[in-house]
């Protein structure tokens, strides 16, 4: 017999046989459950059902546990070795010699798909990650963002689901304005040999620096003379003291440019007015506006793509913001809108209530937000008349809700307000289904020791570093290790070896923690972190080499050490944490389980023989049971889009 969820076999015959044992008793229970033990000597699965009939029938909760025990049939019984009553518990032993059997075939016959259960309900999916604004190039935090966006469509694509990866190109607003504008001040041109993303972040964070200064002394002066204003006016010198040590660490990266920019703000008498006529020209679709926006950011999404492929994401759809402009949708969205009860004008700009919405139609418990939580108004259009991100967004979910069932929004925490208020447009649009077809998948910043990240201030680390910085790394601990490999041999393993230790380090945090990146950490090869799991994986790879032989005859009963059960368990449990991973949207879920398979993996190896087992039945059972990490580990893997290697 070959299953894709051993795992869910030996539970169904548990709940069968609980069933039985229950008889005309199972109609007081409104649902059976079973739960894993934590410790072996209990048995695999257990059943506190016991406690819930007992309260029925007014006994002890252990004399109606061996009442069940001894009611129960196990004749019939696959995989159930035995079941027992312990303190009022029905606990489930594996008979692991057949248990055995049956994982470690399937985990061989179906190799590359095991584990990988399909929905009975398939679903049409977009997973909109990453779509970082292109005023610069894609730094470690963002990388979070597209790393966990692209472990999600590979473990749902893998569920079953018809899954689509869609960038949104943010080209509208006020960030590529000031790009837009910066570089139509500056006189000097982009040196060889400098990236794309990387010139234009430099413009922008040049650009918005000095605009900030501008604007901190014209505040301070205003206030300069105010009786009352000594507070704010000191804590405007505090802002203006720290923007100017940004413009000298930015005058320092490129004088020239710098000079450019300064000198071209103070010839314009209205630096702010300059930007609004870029926006409002752009959303109108001004040609000589157009041409000079596309240019920055179609050069910004170039060096994207480029570095997004080294670390192994693609996109099916790149969707640009201003389509959505200039074809109308974001004006109808507006208008239909501005038709509803919600709708009203505040000194020239357009808001929507949020709040009356939420009350009119409860819509709190839905939202997933508290009752004393208030949501701010939403404004869909400024006075004079550009839009806003969120009103933009509208537009854009509406057509993503068209092409497909449900549409998972990966975006920080920050924007949660913002996704709401999203919602709640779409809802008194008539997509009332909104609420729970429109995901918004939220996640915590990435810390690196000592730095605060800012992109407007031009201080980030750039994800091209990381990977560099982790390649340069990993070379440097495969040449200590493994001396005797020809030199392209180690810089083909450091490649995939520093790229799959970033991924794993942003994936393997649940997304409601922070990521604190260490490098220690980072490239950690004694526990958790990628570089750990592949090595234990080709390790696994190396021992079946080694082996040179297909197993034949496996004595599964053999496998009775603590470690070799354990693995057992571990590769049948594979099934059930993918399902719960893809349920609950965890790629940490998926990284933790490996790293445990790899952890335990280890001391099995340093613990038993396996080529040099005492007989070739023993030999046999045990190379299957390595071939079965290798296939767990490597599925694993694949999900969080990490190299399964053969070497290391």
């Amino acid at each position: 017999m070959i299953s894709q969820n051993p795992f869910s076999v030996f539970k169904t015959e548990c709940l069968q046989l609980l069933q039985g044992a229950l008889g005309d008793m199972a109609q007081l229970v409104e649902q059976l459950r079973l739960d894993e033990t934590r410790r072996p000597e209990f048995g695999e699965l257990y059943s506190s059902v016991s406690f819930d009939l007992a309260r029925r029938l007014q006994k002890e909760p252990a004399r109606v546990a061996d009442g069940i025990v001894k009611n129960m049939d196990l004749s019939t019984a696959a995989y159930v070795e035995e079941a027992k009553s312990v303190a009022g518990y029905v606990n489930f032993h594996l008979n692991y010699p057949a248990f055995s059997a049956l994982t470690l075939r399937s985990a061989a016959e179906l190799d590359g798909s095991y584990g990988y259960v399909r929905t009975e309900s398939p679903l049409r999916i977009i997973v909109e990650h990453t779509s970082a604004n292109p005023s610069g190039p894609i730094h470690v935090g963002t990388a979070r963002n597209a790393v966990l966006g692209d472990c999600l469509a590979r473990m749902l694509r893998a569920r079953g689901h018809d899954v689509k990866t869609h960038f949104y190109i943010n080209d509208v607003g006020r960030q590529v304005a000031i790009v837009a504008y910066g570089s139509s001040l500056s006189r000097v041109r982009r040196p060889r040999g400098v990236r794309a993303d990387e010139w234009i972040g430099l413009v922008y964070a040049i650009t918005s620096t000095l605009l900030g200064i501008r604007e901190l002394k014209s505040q301070i002066e205003s206030l300069r003379d105010k009786p009352g204003a000594e507070l704010k006016l000191s804590k405007l010198r505090d802002d203006l003291y720290s923007y100017a040590a940004t413009a000298s660490e930015l005058q320092s990266r490129n004088g020239e440019l710098f000079q450019s920019i300064l000198e071209g703000i103070e010839r314009d008498e209205d630096p702010e007015s300059s930007i609004l006529r870029i926006i409002r020209g752009y959303e109108k679709g001004c040609e000589e506006t157009k041409e000079a926006v596309r240019r920055i950011v179609d050069d910004c999404v170039g060096a994207f793509k480029q570095t997004l492929d080294r670390i192994g994401i693609r996109f099916d759809s790149w969707d640009w913001e201003s389509s959505f402009v200039w074809d109308g949708s974001v004006r109808d969205a507006v208008e239909r809108l501005r038709g509803t009860p919600y709708a009203s004008e505040e000194e020239g700009a357009l808001v929507l209530d949020s709040r009356a919405v939420i009350e009119d139609h409860s819509l709190k418990e839905g939202l997933g937000i508290g009752e004393r939580y208030e949501i701010p108004k939403l404004t869909l259009t400024r006075a004079d008349g550009t839009t806003l991100y969120t009103t933009r967004d509208v537009a854009y979910t509406i057509w993503k809700l068209e092409r497909a069932d449900k549409a998972i929004n990966v975006i920080g925490f920050d924007q949660s307000i913002a996704q709401i208020q999203l919602k709640l447009a779409l809802y008194i649009l008539g997509y009332e289904d909104a609420l729970d077809r429109v995901v918004h998948y939220a996640y915590e910043l990435v810390k690196l020791p000592g730095m605060k990240m800012a992109r407007r201030r031009g201080r980030y680390v750039t994800l091209d570093h990381v990977m560099d910085q982790a390649i340069m790394l990993a070379y440097e601990a495969v040449s200590e290790k493994s001396p005797h490999l020809s030199e392209d041999e180690r810089r083909r393993i450091a490649d995939f070896v520093g790229v799959g230790a970033v991924r794993y380090a942003l994936a393997s945090v649940d997304p409601v923690k922070t990521v604190e990146f260490a490098w220690d950490r980072v490239l950690d090869l004694e526990q958790n972190s990628a570089p750990f799991i592949q090595y234990a994986h080709a390790r696994a790879v190396n021992i079946m080499r080694r082996g040179g032989v297909e197993p034949r005859n496996p004595d599964f009963s053999s496998l009775d050490h603590r470690l070799e059960r354990k693995l057992v368990w571990l590769v049948a449990r594979f099934p059930k944490v993918f399902i719960q991973a893809c349920e609950e949207l965890r790629p940490s879920l998926i990284a933790d389980y490996a790293n445990t398979v790899a952890e335990t993996f280890n001391s099995y190896y340093a613990s038993v023989p396996v080529l040099k087992a005492k007989s070739e039945g023993v030999r046999d059972a045990r190379l299957m049971l390595v071939n079965s990490v290798r296939v767990t580990l490597q599925n694993a893997l694949r999900l969080l889009g990490i190299k399964a290697p053969e070497r290391m």
